[in-house]
């Protein structure tokens, strides 16, 4: 079975930054697309970033462009989530996903005070 575990969340102030870290127990890592997906309380999961299979290609969402950024290490079998000048609204579990099938992994979670 594919495995994705995150872990890196935790309690932070506003403005404050988190690096979140997935690792991944797939075959030929290096040909997965990898994304970061989060959900907050009482909303639908919401896109964060993704990076493309050559590690070069990256989409951000339009809440985190300017914020976030997203990284992987084939080596590894680790994809990361750089989070700075956090926000309130960043409180939220965070979802590390392969989009092809996809597959998820349980999520970490993230609370950013004010």
């Amino acid at each position: 079975q594919v495995q994705l575990v995150e872990s890196g969340g935790g309690l932070v102030q506003a403005g404050g930054s988190l690096r979140l870290t997935c690792v991944a127990s797939v075959r030929t890592f290096s040909r997965y697309d990898m994304a970061w997906y989060r959900q907050a309380p009482g909303k639908e999961r919401e896109f964060v970033a993704i990076i493309r299979w050559g590690g070069e290609t990256t989409t951000y969402g339009d809440s985190v462009k300017g914020r976030f950024t997203i990284s992987r290490d084939v080596a590894k079998n680790t994809v990361y989530l750089q989070m700075n000048n956090l926000e309130p609204e960043d409180t939220a579990i965070y979802y590390c996903n392969i989009p092809r099938p996809p597959y998820w992994g349980r999520g970490t979670q993230v609370t950013v005070s004010s």
